[in-house]
């Protein structure tokens, strides 16, 4: 990809780093779960990382406080462990958002609506804030350091508490109209299906997130059936077919609790239903494979974020 610089060679392991000197990133990513926080070296590295959980009892400042808190906790170590300066704060969170976060509005976190979360943030760290959906995140840490490395067309797909994803045509990460594309999650997979929390029925995150899988078994999605594992594979396989024939893709990377917790069996399913959706010439022998970054990624993402917004900034300045 153009947008991220591609000169590391591999996520590191989960065993902290010390990097003496040099900048960093902090990186954000707000799930509908948790909230974890990070800091990432401008090669992507992941040297440390934290997380709150999301308190759905919270009003909307009170959580983000928790998130600030942990803000805080990671600009201090980047400080006082690490020898490092953060330099900026890199934002995924679940959607829909407005361009940059400047607002969010998670439809998995009822208490922020229109919640100001870029301005938010940069008052409370004294940084500058950048910001994506999640799943647009990830395709940026795919495509730098994960499995799309050196594609130029491909979509990331986050199958976690909700649904998200991001698509990269040409080597750009597509945005539209309000910054919100790939939002795969709302494709319809089962007409007249389940009533999703957007206010339409079937939505693939209505049938297939892990809230959908916990209200359709009364079961948390960390103890699925067989039947589950494969009906949420191949919902996720037919959303996938619909953006690889509607976008010219041969490549789904996804990642997401849900879907690496149901690990083969959910891919097979996955890959069976785009087989069978995916008959136009041009889509044909599109795949689907799981990241790369492991459970990093969103963290990765976040910072690509960061590190994307600063190497923007610093063009736009030497051309001004």
């Amino acid at each position: 990809m153009t947008d991220v610089p591609a000169d590391a060679s591999a996520a590191v392991p989960d065993s902290v780093r010390r990097p003496v000197g040099g900048n960093v990133v902090v990186a954000v990513d707000i799930g509908g779960t948790k909230m974890a926080v990070g800091l990432v070296t401008m090669q992507g590295e992941l040297i440390d990382r934290g997380q709150v959980l999301v308190d759905h009892q919270m009003r909307a400042e009170e959580l983000f406080v928790s998130l600030a808190e942990a803000v805080d906790g990671q600009i201090k170590r980047a400080r006082d462990h690490h020898h490092v300066r953060p330099i900026a704060v890199g934002v995924g969170c679940a959607g829909p958002i407005t361009f940059g976060a400047e607002t969010v509005s998670p439809l998995n976190i009822q208490a922020w609506r229109d919640f100001p979360l870029r301005e938010s943030l940069g008052r409370s760290s004294s940084l500058p804030v950048y910001g994506e959906l999640d799943a647009k995140a990830l395709a940026l840490a795919e495509g730098w350091l994960g499995a799309a490395q050196g594609k130029q067309n491909f979509m990331a797909m986050v199958v976690s508490t909700g649904v998200g994803g991001g698509v990269v045509l040409n080597g750009q990460l597509l945005d539209g109209t309000s910054g919100n594309a790939g939002h795969v999650g709302h494709i319809v997979v089962e007409p007249n299906g389940r009533r999703c929390e957007c206010g339409s029925r079937g939505c693939l995150e209505a049938e297939a997130s892990g809230l959908a899988i916990a209200a359709i078994t009364g079961r948390p999605p960390t103890e699925p059936t067989y039947e589950i594992m494969q009906r949420t594979g191949r919902l996720v396989g037919i959303g996938a077919a619909s953006v690889c024939n509607l976008f010219d893709l041969d490549l789904v990377v996804v990642g997401g609790s849900v879907a690496l917790g149901f690990a083969a069996t959910f891919f097979n399913a996955a890959q069976a239903a785009l087989d069978e959706h995916v008959q136009l010439p041009y889509a044909r022998g599109a795949r689907i494979t799981q990241v790369r970054l492991a459970d990093q990624g969103p963290l990765i993402g976040a910072g690509a974020v960061a590190v994307r917004g600063i190497h923007r900034g610093r063009r736009r300045a030497h051309t001004a």
